[in-house]
């Protein structure tokens, strides 16, 4: 029979194709950003980034040249330039917005009262007159051009050259490390009394974590910094790592306690037979079988602190000195965002140290997680 302990199930076949598609989901933006840290503005903004990887198509004017550029080739006045860009290969061209590709490149369009131009293959146009040329700013001349896949390093260069990274770099470590450290340490004993110590008042308290969980940050923010200006506390480290714990602990209690109320009691219960305090339960017994659980959160606290802006602005503040990664790449798109093209490759920069911490740790992740999720008591 299906379903039996030792046989395999029949729908295995649909739960991998469903997690194909779910991480297929998750990897194509995350392939398109890679892609477009590696494009420059123009390209971004004229192509998708799956059209990178092949000859890319656009049509735009260049401007001839004036009067003041045209010499004379015996009976003909003549004004030469270039259509095109290095690289560029031309397709099409014409001489008015509403057919830009009238002509094919060699052809030559006639302007009128004898003038004519004339755009060759490779990106060299001349136009020739009877009469002198008296136009003060140039015409316009259509291109339709094909230029071959091309990527730059420019963008993670001025990003990485930026000044002012070193020292914004340090301070997202200064303020991320104890943020994630601390709420861990608060949260595990925390936890520990809500699952395994007996005391007046300990369902209310269980619920009130879980309660605590659907409270947005953003309503907490006025609050809590009256209060920490009204302690004397600013601006500061300090008042960032009690903003960043008191945010994490409702998912770090709330994680812990339903892991470590899962552990065998019968460990516990011979602990506490032969002489153990509930200090030395906890130390050598508890953390110990918790790591799974530790770990994920310490991930998502490590992840959400790290990527934070919102709360680094509010309670740190936006001096050179006190300016965290996020709060730098910030500054470096300009007050309006005028340098957008240099989100993506921020983006990357950003995650290196995270997906360094993700990978280290991520066989605890989903252990401590379904282990989370499914014990109770």
């Amino acid at each position: 029979m299906e379903g039996m302990a030792g046989q395999k199930s029949s729908l295995t076949w649909a739960v991998n194709i469903a997690a194909f598609l779910l991480v297929l989901l998750w990897t194509i933006p995350t392939l398109g950003l890679f892609v477009s840290s590696f494009r420059d503005r123009d390209q971004i903004a004229g192509s998708g980034w799956w059209q990178s990887f092949s000859a890319s198509e656009k049509t735009g004017f260049v401007r001839s040249g004036t009067a003041e550029d045209q010499v004379q080739d015996g009976p003909l006045y003549v004004i030469e330039g270039q259509a095109t860009t290095e690289g560029q290969s031309l397709m099409a061209w014409g001489t008015g917005p509403r057919n830009p590709a009238q002509y094919q490149p060699g052809e030559t369009a006639d302007l009128g009262d004898g003038a004519t131009l004339t755009v060759t293959e490779d990106g060299s146009y001349r136009m020739t007159s009877p009469q002198p040329f008296e136009m003060t700013r140039g015409d316009r001349i259509f291109v339709t051009t094909s230029a071959p896949p091309s990527f730059t390093t420019g963008n993670y260069q001025r990003v990485l050259t930026a000044e002012g990274l070193g020292r914004a770099f340090m301070n997202t470590m200064t303020v991320t490390i104890p943020a994630t450290v601390i709420p861990i340490l608060i949260a595990a004993f925390a936890a520990y009394a809500l699952a395994w110590m007996q005391f007046p008042g300990r369902a209310l308290l269980t619920a009130a974590v879980v309660g605590l969980l659907v409270v947005p940050l953003q309503v907490a923010l006025i609050p809590l910094l009256r209060l920490h200006n009204e302690l004397g506390l600013g601006k500061g480290y300090l008042g960032i790592w009690l903003a960043h714990t008191g945010f994490g602990l409702p998912l770090a209690i709330y994680l812990l306690r339903n892991y470590m109320v899962g552990l065998p009691r019968e460990v516990i219960e011979s602990a506490r037979v032969d002489g153990a305090t509930e200090f030395q339960i906890f130390r050598r017994i508890i953390l110990p079988l918790s790591f799974p659980a530790l770990a994920s959160f310490a991930i998502f606290q490590f992840l959400w602190v790290w990527n934070d802006l919102l709360v680094a602005t509010v309670f740190l503040g936006n001096t050179r000195e006190q300016l965290v990664m996020t709060g730098l790449l910030r500054e470096l798109m300009g007050s309006r965002g005028g340098e957008w093209e240099i989100l993506a490759t921020s983006a990357f920069i950003s995650i290196a140290v995270p997906l360094l911490v993700f990978f280290a740790m991520q066989k605890y992740l989903v252990r401590g997680l379904l282990a989370g999720s499914v014990k109770g008591g």
